[in-house]
């Protein structure tokens, strides 16, 4: 198959490693032979009069299997419920962060009861994610004038619908057709990273740092798929987080405000870090971006952290 008959583009939707492009496939070749050869099919007879014999000694493995795990389980809470009964006040507050894991592999918690200021915070944030981009609102169209400002200090301000728009990483000439689920946050996110950061913000928009790949990741469209990535991460469309992440980052967002937006700049350097170690291209984007959300996760994990600042990778950013 050569490479023009797939076409591949990276959807602003598509976050956490999952490939998930929308392919032309009109031009794809037909196959000739089958996939797998008549052969693979030859001894389905012989398998079919054992089948019921297998079955059975699987059937026994799952029923052990269960039991065991039934078991561990009832352990688990007598020693939980202990601890609470007769454990001090404190201890119950690290104990309630109980795991458990979901029908899809994800370790979940019971998250402790928050605190006014952590719900306030919460509550305040999700507002944001709230808010989709609406190109004909005129705060939305000063927010990305503000970011061009950012990025390009020494440059004229071109319309809100250029080509000049695709020098920032921009897909079309109207960034608006850019952001479908990455809302308006994630515009926020990125007027944050140039504000906070301004070097790092400039090193990654104009990719300076170790040796680039020929076909590199758009910049501006890469933010937008990390907002989304923080927001999934985050367990931050629930009502209230259950994720280890998301339960985590409630902890550090009781002590700053603005711990989403300093995680974003976290993330996107982390991204162009692995981006450099994998010396990836763009296709490879999507490979890149679950990398650095099981960094983050395992970061997040951390207990001798009290802020996002004090995360290990916080220490690529430059200001």
């Amino acid at each position: 198959m050569t490479s023009r008959t797939l076409r591949r583009r990276l959807h602003h939707g598509d976050v956490d490693g999952k490939r998930n492009e929308k392919y032309d496939a009109s031009g794809f070749e037909g196959l000739s032979e089958p996939l797998l050869g008549s052969h693979e099919y030859s001894d389905r007879s012989s398998e079919v009069r054992t089948l019921e014999d297998i079955w059975d000694d699987e059937r026994k493995k799952q029923q052990l299997h269960w039991t065991l795990l039934f078991s561990q389980l009832i352990a688990q809470w007598a020693q939980w419920i202990a601890n609470i009964v007769f454990g001090s006040g404190a201890l119950f507050g690290r104990l309630l962060p109980f795991s458990m894991t979901t029908h899809n592999g994800k370790n979940h918690r019971v998250a402790p009861p928050l605190s006014l200021l952590q719900e306030e915070r919460l509550r305040n944030l999700k507002q944001r994610l709230e808010v989709p981009f609406d190109g004909s609102r005129v705060e939305h169209q000063d927010a990305l004038k503000r970011l061009w400002r950012l990025a390009y200090p020494d440059r004229e301000l071109p319309p809100l619908k250029s080509e000049l728009w695709k020098d920032m990483g921009w897909q079309g000439t109207d960034p608006s057709t850019d952001f479908r689920g990455g809302g308006f946050v994630s515009l926020e996110n990125l007027i944050f990273f140039a504000q906070k950061y301004p070097e790092s913000f400039h090193r990654l928009l104009y990719k300076k740092d170790g040796q680039r790949a020929e076909w590199e990741y758009p910049f501006a469209v890469a933010g937008i798929n990390i907002s989304f990535m923080l927001v999934q991460m985050l367990d931050l469309q629930s009502g209230k987080p259950s994720s280890s992440a998301g339960i985590r980052f409630l902890e550090l967002l009781e002590k700053d405000e603005m711990a989403f937006d300093n995680l974003f700049c976290i993330a996107f350097q982390l991204m162009d870090a692995q981006w450099l170690a994998k010396r990836a291209s763009y296709m490879d984007f999507n490979d890149v971006l679950k990398s650095t959300r099981s960094q983050l996760e395992r970061e997040l994990e951390l207990e001798d952290t009290s802020s996002v600042k004090e995360l290990p990778a916080y220490n690529l950013l430059r200001r």
